[in-house]
Parts: structure tokens; C-alpha cells; sequence
């Protein structure tokens, strides 16, 4: 195999499949990209065994053929290459090594035969659809921060992309929790999507894709199956295993009897949370939220550090109401606020919290309080 490719073209593609590889293996060629050279493209293919990526990019393909090589330190090399820089990879069976020239380095790396790196079965998905970039990159990024990191709770471990049932009519539905808060993100669901199947995508996947949705005008084709999901651009397919598991009826943990609102301005109440916030103990982080009319007053007393307090003007018109939350908790949700101001529905310092972004109803996020 021999080619030549420009250095840009090439980080980027070896920059995706390095991500995908776990550091940490037992099985050496997992720690390889395969790289294919054939007509006027090149293929970059890694995987874990759970996800896969494959990047076909063009390149000057002067001898066609395959080899696989440490993917991490080809991203180096190609990564403190000068900008602008023609890379030339060459493979030579009979020494099992990889040259790579451009300008006056050179380099030459350890290959693995191409016929050990495993190839993700194919499988038949039982949904295919389209779905525009900022879609899913809305649907993804609003809620994966909910994803739980516990282990023990592995179904809890993704986003769960399904279809289900809204106020006005069918949607395409992403839903993460840890059991502290949740996140549940709804778009229109797409054509062709009616009859995907329920799947968790997992925190790991959910990562990979997000590079995928960089571009506004990208159109992503989606293809799920009980088993699989696959995210496809025209040079990137990604490729994954979804968590063998059943999500939890999240329906029952939305508040639907929360009458008490607060609106106030999604970036103040943040920055008002982040500073007192600073004098909480690191373990319960907890701060306290005392409603009055139209006046909200966030304080932390750890009596270990010291106190703080901040009186914030808000619209709220019920009763008196004294509840607390975990700061990072609160920081979190605020945070996916874009346009207008964040509103909170409670209804008793015990019960868990409702919150959206002025009246849209496609995001609402909800968090458990904490003694205080």
C-alpha cells in the first residue's frame, strides 16, 4: 500500500478513530486503526468490539492495500506534523512496517496483519430514517449530562432514544437519569422512524457521535435495530452496540402537580448558584433556595467553611417555599437553558422540581431536592 494525503484530512480521521480506542487492552489489535487504500479513497476503521467508526476520506492512492497500526501514536505523529503538510504512508508486507514521510521526518511503525482486526457484523435494522445535525445535537447534548456513571445501574448508563406519544402528537424522544435528575428532550419525529425500536445509547457512543454533528447542514442517516444503532454522514459511519437493558418508566418521576412558578434569568440564577456555591462542602454541595414574592434568596451555611447568601429578583407569586438542591445539580440544568428565561414549577420542599425553558415543553428537566 501506498499513499499520499494531505495532513489535515488525515488528522482528522485518525483523530476520530483514535477516540474510539480503548488505551487500556489485553487484545493488541483493538489498539490499531485499519487502514484500506483502494481506487481514490482511503478507509480508517476502529473499534472496541462495542462501537466501530469508519472515516473514508479521499486521498492519491498510488499502490492499493491494507495494514493496521497503533492508532494513538499515528494521531500523534500526525499531530505534530507542520500545517499543510503532504503525507505520504507506505506499507510493506515483508517487514511489517508502516512508513510515513512528509517533508524531511520520517517515521517507520510496527503493523498488525489486517486479518486479525475484527469487523463488526452487519446486522438488519428494523428502522432507517434522516435526520438533520442540529437535531440530534440538541437531543444529545441537552440530556447526556444526566447520563448515570454508576455501573451497578448499567441501563442507566445512555440516553434512551425512543419514540413516544406528546401533546401534539408523535415524537422522536431522548431521556437520561441517574435517579438524582432527569432530562427528557423531545424533536419531530422524522420520516421512517415510527417503527424504531426503544434503544439506550451508550455515554461512550453518545461522545463519538457528538463529533459527527459539527456540521448545521449535515444530514445524519439513522438506522436502529434491537441490537445496534448507526449514525452515517457521507465520510463517517459510526457504528454501535446499545446497552442490553430496560430503561425505567421515567413518566413517573415527572411532576405533573407542580403548581408554585419561578421564572428568573437562566444565567444570573447560575452565576448566583456558582458563587455561594463556593463555600459549600465538597461532599453535599447543597444550597438552599428561599422563595418569597418575587424575591428568591440562595444560601449555603457548611459550618466547617462558612456561609454566603444572594438575593436574586424573580417572578413568583405563591406561597413561601424554602427547598434545596445540589448546586452542581442545579448549575447543570440551568445550563441548557438557550433563549429565554429558565422556569421552575415546585410544589413542596420534599417533592422534586420541574424545568423549562420559558413555555417550550420539547426540554423539561427535573431534580431531586436535598435536605438542608
Amino acid at each position: 500500500m501506498k499513499i499520499s494525503i494531505e495532513r489535515a484530512v488525515l488528522l482528522k480521521a485518525v483523530g476520530q478513530a483514535q477516540s474510539v480506542v480503548e488505551r487500556r487492552n489485553t487484545i493488541p489489535i483493538l489498539a490499531n486503526v485499519l487502514i484500506e487504500a483502494d481506487g481514490a479513497d482511503v478507509t480508517f476503521r476502529a473499534t472496541d468490539l462495542d462501537i466501530e467508526v469508519v472515516d473514508k476520506v479521499p486521498a492519491m492512492v498510488e499502490r492499493a492495500g491494507a495494514t493496521t497500526v497503533n492508532a494513538v501514536m499515528l494521531h500523534e505523529i500526525v499531530r505534530k506534523l507542520p500545517d499543510g503538510a503532504t503525507v505520504s504512508l507506505s506499507s510493506d508486507d515483508a517487514t511489517g512496517r508502516l512508513s510515513i514521510e512528509a517533508g524531511r521526518s520520517s517515521f517507520s511503525l510496527a503493523t498488525l496483519p489486517k486479518e486479525d482486526f475484527p469487523v463488526m457484523a452487519s446486522s438488519e435494522y428494523t428502522a432507517n430514517f434522516s435526520a438533520a445535525a442540529p437535531v440530534l445535537r440538541r437531543l444529545f447534548d441537552k440530556s447526556k449530562f444526566a447520563i448515570s456513571t454508576e455501573e451497578t445501574r448499567y441501563y442507566l448508563n445512555g440516553v434512551y432514544l425512543h419514540v413516544s406519544e406528546a401533546e401534539g402528537g408523535r415524537v422522536l424522544r431522548a431521556v437520561a437519569t441517574d435517579g438524582h435528575r432527569l432530562a427528557r428532550v423531545d424533536a419531530d419525529l422524522p420520516p421512517g422512524a415510527e417503527e424504531m425500536p426503544g434503544v439506550i445509547v451508550p455515554r461512550k457512543t453518545v461522545g463519538e457521535l457528538r463529533k459527527l454533528l459539527d456540521d448545521d447542514e449535515a444530514q445524519i442517516a439513522v438506522s436502529v435495530s434491537e441490537t445496534k444503532v448507526r449514525f452515517a454522514t457521507p465520510g463517517i459511519t459510526l457504528t454501535s452496540k446499545v446497552i442490553d437493558g430496560t430503561f425505567p418508566d421515567y413518566t413517573r418521576v415527572i411532576p405533573t402537580g407542580n403548581t408554585k412558578k419561578m421564572e428568573v434569568d437562566a444565567q444570573e440564577f447560575a452565576k448566583a448558584v456558582d458563587r455561594v456555591a463556593t463555600v459549600s462542602s465538597e461532599r453535599s454541595r447543597a444550597v438552599k433556595l428561599q422563595l418569597d414574592e418575587d424575591k428568591l434568596v440562595l444560601s449555603v451555611n457548611a459550618p466547617d467553611a462558612g456561609a454566603a447568601e444572594e438575593e436574586l429578583v424573580v417572578a413568583y407569586g405563591d406561597d413561601r417555599l424554602e427547598i434545596g438542591f445540589n448546586a452542581k445539580y442545579l448549575l447543570e440544568i440551568a445550563s441548557q437553558v438557550d433563549r429565554e428565561n429558565a422556569v421552575f414549577m415546585f410544589n413542596s420542599s420534599g417533592e422534586p422540581a420541574l424545568m423549562r425553558e420559558g413555555n417550550d415543553t420539547s426540554a423539561i428537566y427535573v431534580v431531586m431536592p436535598m435536605r438542608v
